[in-house]
């Protein structure tokens, strides 16, 4: 069995894949060197708050609760298969659109930094929250924006219909 590489769709998953990884992990450092031990910063009349967390769980602190073997297991190990397999799937079948590519590159870029950070550092660093009024998110961070944007790119896609038809 011969198995072809596009690399023109590599080249886009692993640029941003980098860009995600980069882009977070420079924000979290800012973040820990910045924020931490600070007040919360609202910025446009409160929608948007800058503040420092560390978060032992997966979003929204699930699973913080969980024992260390579960925790390592759960948010570390299956996560990293996980991504692998994304990305192994991104890579190499043939039948991955270009949207679908982006939106892999950017969901692998966001989960490997942030299984990085539990690895590392047996924590995730968040900072960022938004809200009107009592509707608020809970604290998030870059690569959280990355899966989230990949996610919904994933679901736009399913709406699609394809051309000619």
């Amino acid at each position: 069995m011969s198995v072809e590489v596009n690399w023109r769709r590599a080249g886009v998953v692993i640029g941003l894949v980098a860009a995600g990884i980069l882009l977070d992990q420079v924000t979290k450092a800012m973040a820990r060197e910045f924020l931490m031990g600070a007040a919360a910063q609202p910025y446009l009349d409160g929608f948007f708050v800058l503040t420092f967390t560390e978060n032992r769980g997966a979003f929204l602190s699930l699973g913080a609760g969980l024992s260390e073997q579960l925790r390592y297991w759960g948010l570390k190990v299956a996560p990293m298969l996980l991504l692998a397999g994304i990305l192994l799937h991104t890579l190499l079948a043939k039948d991955v659109s270009r949207l679908q590519a982006v939106a892999f590159g950017l969901i692998i870029g966001g989960g490997i930094s942030n299984v990085y950070d539990r690895i590392a550092y047996n924590k995730v660093v968040d900072f960022m929250l938004m809200g009107i009024g009592g509707l608020k998110t809970g604290v998030f961070n870059f690569a959280d924006v990355f899966i989230m944007a990949g996610l919904g790119i994933m679901l736009l896609g399913l709406f699609r219909r394809p051309v000619g038809q």
